[in-house]
């Protein structure tokens, strides 16, 4: 049973399949069409709906996301709104007033999820009204791709919206819908899914004893948390998903817990809810997530599922890496601690064991004499794969370089450091020399594949080129110098 808010009103749906999609739910069972299908990979943002829940204050807040790759089972306990819900009868809401008149919809194939990204976006103004700096809507838009090109009354229309009278849907005057979605949601986590042991199950466990009994019964199910990787299977490889376990109300995998050495982040915990961490300590990795994906992907990704999911061209293990990261793994043997460098196995291949699970990604705090880059080489700007990503952390001591971890995503078949390269640096001044001979290791220790995003030998100039990168800013007195908008 799905049970949730759609544009205001109630819905029940007791016959969705494990693997039915938001976008499906949509525009099958429910007839409502204006939500569009254009990659069903989470790429090109076309099906952009608004997911809200209740906040620490009970007041709904509302994400972006892209209904093609969510489940419709994390609708239960939510309000859905779509692009149908938005208007009041014949009064546009301000965002599509705007879209209007600044002639900002060509096909109109994209517009529906354009409309809602800039929904969400001004749902945030009204809340906490701040400047619309271009930063923020390219944040906000970065997961939408228009083929018309059309991006400058996009734009224009964006930076327009607040001048329309602020005409609010329908459903936005019941003052109880707050409160009704956060009952639903305190309903969903009290059903028991344990007792529900049948294949083809979607099951939605609220605690980590709940999980481990479904693991029991269940080896064979899936988990799935942000679904942006998992759900792939099924809009791409046409793969059934049919026995799934979802950790999204695992109330130990949904926190962040501080200690004396740094911080214990729970492996469902979205990359939207880590963002304020890594702003205040990890300045480097919160540059990253403006290249990470889109602002969809990230309300909906975790941490845990880019590391369990064991990519060698995820973002985030080479920082992981770089950082010196902790993973807690649980599992029917107990509890065990293991540094991330030994975490990855081969492609794909994890040191998971059968029935155990990513519980949490320890963060060391960074000491102040120590130093973090982190440098995403990609065809695109914003919402693209990494050909090459590189982390680099290191500290001073006397001149020299010190604890020197150099990490690379795209590099081999599973991310890792390049340890003799790191030896060439280590106790080293920042020379020409010491630099030249890393470089020479880590053409030695690396042999990149040749895919569509790059031949081994561009890899591998690229790998040698950000270690000169970070060679010249180090002897540099002044600003680096920018290879795009974004660098930092």
């Amino acid at each position: 049973m799905i049970d949730f808010y759609l544009n205001g009103r109630r819905q029940q749906c007791a016959d969705a399949s494990a693997d039915t999609s938001v976008l499906e739910l949509l525009r099958g069972a429910l007839g409502r069409t204006g939500t569009k299908e254009g990659c069903a990979s989470g790429d090109c943002g076309a099906c952009t709906v608004a997911i809200g829940e209740p906040d620490a204050s009970g007041e709904l807040a509302y994400r972006s996301a892209n209904a093609c790759i969510v489940p419709a089972h994390q609708l239960d306990g939510c309000h859905l709104v779509t692009v149908e819900g938005l208007a009041r009868g014949d009064a546009l809401h301000p965002v599509q007033a705007a879209m209007v008149d600044c002639h900002a919809s060509q096909c109109g194939f994209c517009t529906p999820g354009i409309v809602m990204s800039l929904f969400i976006l001004h749902e945030a103004q009204r809340r906490a009204p701040a400047p619309l700096t271009s930063e923020r809507l390219e944040a906000a838009l970065g997961g939408n791709l228009c083929r018309c090109t059309g991006y400058r009354p996009i734009g224009d229309a964006a930076l327009s919206m607040h001048e329309y009278p602020d005409t609010q849907p329908s459903w936005a005057d019941d003052p109880a819908l707050a409160g009704n979605v956060a009952a639903l949601a305190h309903d969903a986590t009290r059903r028991s899914p344990v007792a529900k042991d049948s294949e083809g199950h979607y099951a939605t466990p609220d605690d980590l004893n709940a999980l481990r009994e479904l693991r029991r019964r269940r080896p064979q199910a899936r988990l799935v948390a942000g679904a942006t990787d998992l759900w792939l299977e099924a809009t791409q490889q046409l793969k059934p998903l049919t026995d799934l376990i979802d950790l999204r109300r695992v109330a130990e995998l949904q926190r962040i817990e501080e200690t004396a050495e740094g911080w214990w982040v729970g492996a469902a915990v979205t990359y939207s809810r880590l963002e304020p961490l890594l702003a205040e300590h990890f300045p480097a990795f919160a540059h990253l997530m403006q290249r990470f994906a889109s602002l969809q992907i990230r309300n909906r990704a975790t941490l845990g599922g880019n590391v369990a999911n064991a990519s060698p061209i995820g973002d985030t293990p080479p920082v992981l890496l770089a950082l010196d990261a902790r993973l807690a793994i649980d599992g029917p043997a107990g509890p065990r601690e293991l540094p991330i460098g030994e975490f990855f196995r081969d492609y794909k291949q994890t040191a998971l064991d059968d029935g155990e699970l990513l519980r949490a990604i320890f963060l060391p705090h960074q000491s102040t004499a120590q130093n973090l880059k982190v440098w995403k080489i990609a065809k695109r700007r914003e919402d693209d794969i990494s050909a090459v990503l590189a982390a680099f952390a290191w500290r001073f001591e006397n001149g020299a370089l010190r604890d020197v971890h150099l990490a690379f995503g795209g590099m081999a078949a599973i991310p890792r450091r390049c340890a003799p390269a790191e030896a060439a640096l280590e106790g080293q001044a920042p020379t020409v020399a010491a630099f030249g001979a890393a470089k020479a290791a880590l053409r030695d220790d690396f042999q990149p594949l040749s895919d569509v995003r790059g031949s081994s030998e561009y890899r591998l100039t690229v790998a040698a080129n950000l270690l000169e990168r970070l060679r010249l800013g180090l002897e540099s007195t002044t600003a680096e110098v920018s290879i795009d908008a974004y660098a930092h």
